[in-house]
C-alpha cells in the first residue's frame, strides 16, 4: 500500500518520557509506520524514547508538565479542544491513546466525531492506579461514561480487563495485547550459570518507591545466611530510606544502589537472577527484558504479570513463608520476605535450576518479540 493510500492514525499520549507506556509506544511506532500514516500527538514534547524516523510529532504544549495545579487544569482543557480540531483537520481515521487522561479525551473525541475509530489502552491495574481519593472518585464517574464511547480498548493484562469490567463498568469489546520487547543482540549462556558461585549476584531494576518495594529484597537478604551481591537500578523517593534500612542491617558489603544508568542490558547480563518485589505492576517491562537475557528470576505473585509471564495464568497458591517453583521462575507471595529469602537460596543452592530457567527465560520471551506482538495489535486495530 503506497503512503497516500495509508490510513491516517494517531497516538496520543502525555508524553515520551522514561516509563513502561511510553516504551511500548516507541517501540510500536517502529512496525505501525509501514502500514499506516503516523502522528504521535504528545501533550508534552518529552522525548526520552526514539521517535522512528516518518512519524510525524505534534506537540500540544511547549510549556512544562510541572505547573500549578490550576495552570494544569486550564491546560487540560486546552489539550482537549486541540486535539479535537487536530483530528478534524488532518482527517483522522484512527486514534489510539495510552494512559487514562489521554483515553478520557479519546472518550470526548468519539462522542462528537463518529468518523473517528477510537481505541484506548490501558496499561495500569485501574483500581490500584489512584493516586487519592478525588482522583478514585474521577475515575468511577468518567471511566464508564467517556471509555464505553470509544471503539474498542486493549491493555497487558487479564486483571486489567477483569477489573475494567467489574469496578468500572466497562462494556466495549477488550482484548489483551501483550507488551513487544526487541530480544537483546547478546544474551546470557545458560551453562555459564551453573556455577558455584560464594556469592550470587541478584539484580533488579524500577523506580525506588512503596509500589515497587525494594525493601523486600533487603529484608530477605538479612534472613538469609548466604551471600549475595544484589544491585538495585534506579532511583527513587525512597532512596534515603533504602540506605539506611541497609546501612542498619549492615549490608553495606551485599548491596549496592546504582542509581539511574543506561544501557540497562550490560547490567542485567552481568548478573545470575532477577527479583521483581512489585506490590503491584500493569505488565512488568523490566521482568521479561531481564528474562530476554536469560536471566533466572524470582517474582511477587502480583496483580497484574508476573503470574502470566511465568506460569502462563494459571492459578497457585502459596503458602506464606513459602515459594512456588513455576514454568517459567520462582513466585513468592506479596512483601513475603521469608518466602522470598528462600526462594533465591533456592537458585543460590541449586545452579542447574539457574541453566533450567535461564534457558526457560530465554523461550519464553520470543513470545513477546515486537514483530509477534505488532502482528496482533495490526490485526487488532484492522478488525
Amino acid at each position: 500500500m503506497t503512503p497516500n493510500q495509508q490510513k491516517n492514525i494517531t497516538i496520543l499520549a502525555i508524553s515520551l518520557a522514561s516509563g513502561g507506556a511510553e516504551k511500548v509506544i516507541s517501540l510500536l511506532l517502529k512496525e505501525l509506520r509501514h502500514d499506516y500514516n503516523v502522528t504521535l500527538v504528545l501533550f508534552h514534547k518529552v522525548l526520552h524514547f526514539p521517535v522512528p524516523e516518518g512519524v510525524e510529532v505534534f506537540a500540544m504544549s511547549d510549556k512544562h508538565a510541572n505547573r500549578p495545579f490550576y495552570k494544569k487544569f486550564f491546560d487540560s482543557i486546552s489539550f482537549i479542544f486541540r486535539y479535537y480540531r487536530f483530528i478534524k483537520k488532518n482527517n483522522i481515521e484512527i486514534s489510539i491513546s495510552f494512559l487514562a487522561f489521554p483515553n478520557l479525551i479519546n472518550g470526548i473525541v468519539a462522542t462528537f466525531n463518529k468518523n473517528v475509530k477510537t481505541i484506548i489502552s490501558e496499561r495500569g491495574f485501574p483500581s490500584d492506579n489512584v493516586t487519592s481519593k478525588l482522583s478514585f472518585y474521577i475515575s468511577k464517574i468518567f471511566y464508564p461514561i467517556l471509555y464505553n464511547k470509544c471503539d474498542k480498548l486493549f491493555s497487558n493484562s487479564v486483571y486489567i480487563n477483569e477489573d475494567l469490567k467489574d469496578n468500572f463498568g466497562i462494556k466495549i469489546p477488550m482484548e489483551v495485547i501483550y507488551n513487544p520487547i526487541e530480544l537483546p543482540n547478546k544474551a546470557i549462556h545458560p551453562e555459564s550459570l551453573n556455577n558455584n558461585s560464594k556469592k550470587l549476584k541478584l539484580i533488579t531494576a524500577g523506580t525506588i518507591n512503596k509500589r515497587k518495594n525494594q525493601i523486600m529484597v533487603v529484608r530477605a537478604i538479612k534472613e538469609s545466611k548466604l551471600d549475595y551481591d544484589f544491585s538495585i537500578l534506579g532511583d527513587g523517593d525512597l532512596r534515603n530510606y533504602l540506605t539506611e534500612e541497609i546501612a542498619k542491617f549492615k549490608l553495606e558489603d551485599q548491596i549496592t544502589l546504582k542509581g539511574r544508568v543506561k544501557k540497562v542490558n550490560e547490567y542485567l547480563i552481568d548478573n545470575e537472577c532477577f527479583v521483581l518485589s512489585s506490590f503491584t505492576e500493569g505488565f512488568p517491562n523490566a521482568l521479561i527484558e531481564a528474562m530476554a537475557i536469560g536471566l533466572p528470576s524470582v517474582s511477587t505473585n502480583c496483580l497484574s504479570g508476573p503470574l502470566e509471564l511465568l506460569n502462563e495464568n494459571e492459578p497457585i497458591n502459596i503458602k506464606n513463608g513459602e515459594f512456588y517453583i513455576g514454568k517459567y521462575g520462582l513466585l513468592v507471595n506479596n512483601d513475603d520476605h521469608i518466602g522470598l529469602s528462600k526462594a533465591l537460596d533456592y537458585y543460590h543452592q541449586n545452579p542447574a535450576e539457574r541453566e533450567r530457567f535461564s534457558q526457560l527465560s530465554l523461550e519464553r520471551a520470543k513470545a513477546y518479540e515486537l514483530k509477534s506482538i505488532y502482528s496482533q495489535f495490526n490485526q487488532f486495530i484492522k478488525s
